[in-house]
């Protein structure tokens, strides 16, 4: 859709026409913005490139590491408590100093 749309199309024209032509079996059709219509894609030597997908992937999954490889979390203030609601005493700061 963004194709056509971006080419000036009639994006719903062409893609009914490429829905139409995926469901009779040619599963290389695609979008020929030379012809304003659908084309085969393999004899136009258009291919998606792997190299953009793996790329994603390989992005995707990095962000994703990254979000849960945090060292900080947000926690729930109720989570500090202890069960029996004994006043739970400050952190320090640090090095064995009190408050």
């Amino acid at each position: 859709r963004q194709l056509c749309e971006n080419a000036g199309f009639d994006a719903t024209n062409v893609l009914n026409k490429l829905r139409q032509s995926h469901a009779n079996g040619d599963i290389w059709s695609g979008v020929d913005i030379n012809k304003e219509d659908i084309a085969d894609n393999f004899k136009a030597c258009v291919w998606e490139p792997v190299l953009v997908k793996s790329n994603a992937i390989i992005a995707a999954s990095e962000a994703a590491r990254t979000i849960l490889s945090v060292d900080e979390t947000i926690r729930n203030a109720r989570s500090t408590v202890p069960e029996d609601n004994r006043p739970v005493k400050p952190p320090g700061m640090g090095r064995g100093r009190p408050y």
